[in-house]
């Protein structure tokens, strides 16, 4: 059977494509998606190509926060000054998808639908409270960036549903991210371990909230509000980013693979999400 190739110019198209197909696929970037098709893991009737629908592509900051298609190439991103200075952890998160060539194509919202518990991004757009606008036959809805993957490989969207862009509120003053990885190589790896951390400081340096998110060491990239709940209230000093490294250790549910036991996988959750987490906090003291 021959696959089709879609490619709407408006969201309306593109919805009723997906609910009249439920076989087809959408394709932003395609650096996942092809692979799988070529492999034979992935053999959709139809791929519905959106760069083409003007509302899925762009980056846009206001006093707010920002809004960002879902379907903007990663090159885009990286390149974006405003972006790097307000979420400089996201956006290095980002730039550690594939390679230069890749980023030219590949999406965030590709790398969030693809739902590899090990995805870069999402980490940090969970610690940054990132919300994904879903449009369908029934309108539009959001959810959390923590909500939309139920499973490898498996998400929160319906028939006829497909994931139209994030909007991320803007930061306090005083607040900074970051996201470290574990990879066996020096680049183009996946994960073996990844942590994202965002902090608020006050006037003194006392962290007055903070997120931490850890990934591919559960099904999905998971919230762990403890590793948090240990660095409010304190200066960030190394005793409460111990206790944070400890928490979010303690939270992941890791599997033995030939990228690293379960045991291991405990260990550099702690170390990262300690280390990610100091990061953040120079950051916010020096914003």
């Amino acid at each position: 059977m021959l696959t089709r190739f879609e490619a709407p110019r408006t969201l309306e198209q593109a919805v009723q494509l997906l609910q009249t197909d439920p076989a087809a696929k959408v394709i932003a970037g395609g650096t996942d998606l092809l692979v799988q098709f070529r492999s034979g893991l992935a053999q959709p009737s139809a791929f519905i190509d959106v760069k083409r629908i003007p509302e899925l592509v762009g980056i846009a900051i206001d006093g707010e926060g920002l809004e960002l298609g879902a379907a903007t190439s990663a090159a885009e991103i990286c390149e974006h000054r405003e972006m790097k200075r307000l979420w400089p952890g996201l956006v290095e998160a980002i730039h550690l998808v594939g390679s230069t060539q890749i980023q030219g194509r590949c999406t965030v919202g590709g790398n969030l639908c693809n739902a590899s518990p090990a995805a870069d991004s999402v980490c940090a757009l969970i610690v940054n409270r990132a919300t994904c606008v879903i449009a369908g036959p029934q309108g539009r809805r959001t959810v959390p960036v923590e909500q939309f993957c139920t499973g490898p490989g498996r998400t929160t969207l319906g028939r006829g549903e497909l994931l139209v862009g994030f909007r991320i509120p803007r930061p306090p003053a005083r607040t900074a991210d970051a996201y470290l990885r574990l990879i066996p190589r020096t680049e183009m790896d996946i994960a073996v371990v990844g942590a994202a951390v965002t902090a608020t400081l006050d006037e003194k340096g006392v962290c007055q909230a903070a997120r931490v998110a850890i990934g591919a060491v559960a099904p999905t990239a998971r919230l762990v509000p403890e590793a948090a709940q240990a660095l409010v209230g304190t200066p960030m000093d190394e005793a409460a980013l111990q206790r944070a490294g400890r928490a979010a250790g303690d939270a992941a549910k890791p599997i033995d693979d030939k990228r690293g036991t379960i045991a291991y996988r405990h260990q550099v959750t702690a170390v990262l999400t300690r280390r990610a987490a100091a990061t953040a906090a120079d950051r916010a003291r020096n914003s």
